[in-house]
């Protein structure tokens, strides 16, 4: 049984939580959170025994084994490295870091101290996107694709109101791509790999971080574009162009629905049923890997492909964070 503790009390947090003791491989034992009363208020309904208002002291702390980080973007890395510093395992919400730099650095820190990191990136270990991996090989050579995530963010309004929600603030290496963007590149990299050249547009806020953009990823025989955005949604779905065929996919972030349309307009419904959570099944594999002690040489690579291309894409755009010169 993996003794879990989980930073950060938002509703992310507790559907992974809810997903990881599905799982039969975790126990919550403690919350850390800035404000105590938070980390009570988050942990009773899972009866927690251990709260912490203090890093450090969740650190050194015997009663835990690994660590669910889902902080504000800026703070992944520098929490990461300090929880395995001190010997724990550590499971991040994607994106595991500001720059790819820091997943550089964090993936050496994680070797130094035997213990393992993983990006809590959900869409690649869920079954319909093992569907669409083996649908993309039967319709013929790949010619194009569009891999779109846009939805109006909820605190957008407090932006506008004059607010700084973390969302649309730099200082929390936040924006677009840094949010929903991450699962077009990653679904894009995850697929297809790393990219030969990246072309990349954005729309900024006057925070300094984007709301919107466009990306360019070019493979050696197609191109794949990206569309994301935070100000506005789309109800259209990602779509793979084949030679012979193309696959739909509705919400790339955790596959919805997976239909595949032949060249002769036949369509047929891929969709495979999955959990209602779809954190399930990335708790599943960060569980197997800390129970065989070693880190996906696989999932290592897409996270620092991802972080490289992120990274790539916010230069291209002029987004820069407080963390990029830190």
């Amino acid at each position: 049984m993996i003794r879990l503790a989980v930073i950060g009390t938002n509703w992310i947090t507790d559907q992974f939580v809810a997903a990881a003791l599905k799982t039969g491989e975790y126990a919550l034992t403690a919350v850390y959170s800035r404000d105590l009363s938070n980390a009570q208020a988050f942990g009773e309904k899972y009866q927690v025994e251990h709260y912490f208002d203090d890093l450090s002291s969740l650190a050194t702390s015997d009663v835990m084994d690994a660590v669910y980080i889902a902080s504000p973007n800026s703070l992944h890395g520098p929490q990461a490295i300090q929880m395995m510093q001190a010997g724990k395992h550590v499971i991040v919400e994607k994106p595991m870091a500001s720059n790819y730099a820091l997943a550089k650095k964090m993936y050496e820190v994680a070797k130094d101290n035997s213990v393992v990191l993983f990006e809590a990136f959900m869409s690649p270990h869920t079954p319909n996107f093992k569907v669409v991996q083996q649908a993309i090989k039967e319709i013929g050579a790949i010619r194009l694709a569009h891999i779109s995530y846009c939805q109006y963010s909820s605190r957008y309004q407090k932006y506008l109101d004059g607010e700084q929600p973390n969302t649309f603030n730099p200082a929390f290496s936040n924006g677009s791509i840094m949010d929903i963007g991450f699962y077009c590149v990653g679904a894009a990299v995850e697929l297809f790999g790393a990219p030969v050249s990246i072309q990349a547009s954005a729309h900024k806020l006057g925070s300094g971080v984007d709301s919107s953009g466009n990306v360019i990823l070019s493979y050696p025989d197609f191109n794949v574009t990206l569309s994301h955005s935070k100000t506005s949604n789309s109800a259209l779905p990602s779509e793979i162009q084949g030679e012979a065929g193309s696959v739909l996919v509705e919400m790339i972030s955790y596959g919805e629905s997976v239909t595949r349309i032949n060249r002769d307009g036949k369509r047929e419904d891929l969709t495979v049923e999955q959990d209602k959570n779809p954190m399930l099944y990335e708790a599943i594999q960060f569980a197997r890997q800390v129970n065989e002690q070693f880190i996906d040489e696989h999932c290592q690579t897409r996270s620092l492909e991802v972080a490289r291309v992120i990274t790539e894409i916010r230069q291209q755009t002029g987004i820069v964070f407080p963390a990029d010169v830190e």
